[in-house]
């Protein structure tokens, strides 16, 4: 059994920092659940554009205010406590937060934690099967 606490992951690897947001990761690939959990905060006055084409994600809204639109010329849709979104056709989208937004975000397949988004907003191609499996064979929980 894995237990963890967002205070076990702030200020280590698993919080990472970008301008525009922070995301801490409860489970990443080596964790062995097949999928990856991350708490997000998008921080207000900010609008972030992303595009997975190698991963599916789903974000569920904990806290805040804002507004999710699929690139180039979708509808805005507002996001606010309660609100989930599901990227399930790879859609490039831009996430504006109007007040921080906080989200639980979870990735399949799993991230392993050191990914950045490349030039076209997408995280690169999931590992191998083998190396997560390497990976988690070597980590200590």
């Amino acid at each position: 059994m894995i237990v963890r606490t967002l205070d076990d992951v702030k200020g280590t690897d698993r919080e990472v920092r970008a301008p525009t947001w922070t995301s801490r990761r409860l489970l990443l690939a080596k964790d062995g659940m097949g999928f990856s959990m991350h708490d997000t905060v998008l921080h207000a006055g900010h609008t972030t554009e992303m595009c997975y084409l190698h991963h599916l994600e789903a974000v569920y809204c904990i806290e805040g205010e804002g507004e999710i639109r699929v690139l180039p010329d979708g509808p805005g849709t507002p996001i606010r406590p309660g609100t989930l979104y599901a990227l399930d056709g790879h859609e490039r989208h831009e996430v504006r937060a109007d007040r921080d937004l906080r989200m639980v975000c979870v990735f399949n397949p799993p991230v392993t934690g050191a990914e950045v988004h490349g030039a076209d907003g997408a995280y690169p191609p999931a590992a191998t099967e083998e190396a997560v499996r390497t990976t988690r064979s070597t980590t200590t929980r």
